[in-house]
């Protein structure tokens, strides 16, 4: 199992910095992922948040190719309804040429009512609108020029739930979870769909932070934590007429040991802590990758390098040799 990691480039104001520094920070740490010899890094899409959260990853994805030659560059996620599927099948395009091939095109069905005002979209059928963006860029990349450098360019459907992984098993495309519950359903919908069951392929991001001295790091740690999901929390019900949820507590987070929604706990230890969760979190899913938060919003320059470092140096070799469907 590789293991990659995730920046979502969050700036919240009470530990606001420059934009030009974070982003070009940001830039440095994929380059020191790559030399510490990280397989990927992930960027996400949400809009009108009030903490900054990247609105167009596929752009920054460009930058990233232009600072690394390693590294695959993924999408987790490209809020697929909001964008013409033509868009995006240029864009990732684009930056799978300027990365020699290095793309993986995460996407989605997104879920909060500002995103989809502010682009004019329709919340109802954004499940039937994802699926067919997915067969579109399929059948744009053979029309649009310059197409992209992979002969047939990764599409990762960022489906949670059964319905999610049927039908992503129904377009033949890739899974992004790594729950191994959703392996049958996914798996059958591939057959169902006339799909070779082996081109299944699932990966999926990890709510969680690995540190060597967990104790003395939790103090600093908690507090962007507690940040970082109460702004997920809070924006999820935003235009709705549901309450805001109670701020969370980092205790009860961290305390948690079963696999709930991804906001209802994180993964939290040393390297060795970490794997064997993330293994009893995959055993018997074709789980080929997972991602972890390279930085927590606000979270301080030397930590960030010293959690990267972490992940690729100490956590990553741990999970090397492990294959989570002979672990099942």
């Amino acid at each position: 199992m590789r293991v990659g990691i995730y920046f979502d480039l969050r700036n919240p104001t009470q530990w606001a910095t420059d934009w030009s520094r974070l982003y070009g920070f940001t830039l440095e740490m994929c380059q020191e992922a790559e030399r510490l010899g990280c397989p990927s890094i992930w960027l996400s899409e949400h809009h009108l948040f009030d903490d900054g959260y990247l609105p167009q990853p596929l752009t920054f994805a460009a930058a990233v190719a232009a600072r690394t030659t390693t590294p695959r560059i993924g999408t987790a996620i490209v809020i697929a309804p909001l964008h013409h599927p033509a868009d995006i099948a240029e864009q990732a395009a684009v930056v799978d040429i300027l990365s020699s091939g290095r793309i993986d095109l995460g996407i989605g069905a997104g879920y909060r009512v500002p995103e989809f005002d502010l682009f004019d979209a329709d919340l109802a059928t954004r499940y039937a609108n994802t699926d067919y963006c997915a067969r579109e860029l399929r059948r744009l990349w053979e029309v649009v020029t310059p197409g992209p450098v992979q002969a047939r360019l990764p599409i990762w459907m960022g489906y949670q739930g059964p319905q999610g992984a049927r039908r992503a098993g129904l377009l033949g495309e890739s899974l992004l979870t790594t729950t191994p519950a959703l392996w049958p359903i996914y798996r059958d919908a591939l057959i169902e769909a006339g799909h070779d069951p082996a081109t299944g392929r699932m990966a999926g991001g990890l709510t969680g932070w690995v540190s060597e001295d967990p104790e003395a790091d939790w103090p600093l740690v908690a507090k962007h934590v507690a940040s970082q999901l109460d702004s997920y929390r809070y924006h999820m019900v935003e235009g709705t007429d549901q309450p805001v949820p109670r701020p969370v507590d980092p205790e009860k987070l961290r305390s948690r040991t079963t696999r709930g929604r991804p906001l209802d706990a994180i993964v939290y230890g040393t390297p060795e802590d970490v794997a064997s969760k993330i293994k009893a979190q995959t055993a018997g899913a074709p789980a080929e990758e997972v991602f972890l938060w390279a930085s927590l919003a606000g979270m301080p320059e030397y930590t960030v390098a010293q959690g990267i470092q972490t992940i690729c140096t100490k956590l990553a070799p741990l999970l090397a040799d492990y294959d989570p469907m002979a672990s099942s």
